[in-house]
């Protein structure tokens, strides 16, 4: 597996949030599995209709800092949920953040978005596997 130039991958949990335009915004948790040259993953948030936790899938590319991902929601999320949503944002230099732009250009839809991951267990297992070198 190769790693993308710049620095780590970005597989791990990820906290996010993304903001209409309006002001609401919307807590989800993604988890990213990094294979090299791009990633997928699984995300879960909060039906801004209410109800239930909605859940849909990712996939994505990574150049150097610059991250593109489409996050396509699952037929249960409803109808409401239909049309995907591509982000576009920046990896922060120790591959913990990523911030951007969300659009759903179907709807003429964009705001701003998020995503914050952990350092401390990539850092635990960076010793681990220094100690045992």
């Amino acid at each position: 597996m190769t790693e993308p130039a710049g620095g780590e991958n970005l597989t791990g949990v990820w906290q996010g949030l993304y903001s209409y335009a309006y002001g609401q915004s919307v807590s989800f948790v993604a988890t990213l599995i990094d294979t090299g040259a791009s990633f997928s993953g699984m995300v879960h948030e909060p039906s801004v209709y209410g109800g239930d936790t909605i859940f849909a899938t990712l996939g994505g590319t990574r150049q150097g800092s610059a991250v593109s991902f489409l996050k396509t929601y699952e037929k249960s999320a409803g109808p409401e949920y239909a049309s995907s949503v591509q982000y576009e944002g920046a990896l922060n230099g120790d591959a913990t953040e990523i911030e951007g732009r969300w659009t759903i250009r179907v709807f003429s839809l964009s705001g701003k978005f998020l995503m914050i991951r952990s350092a401390g267990k990539a850092a635990e297992v960076e010793q681990k596997v220094s100690e045992q070198v």
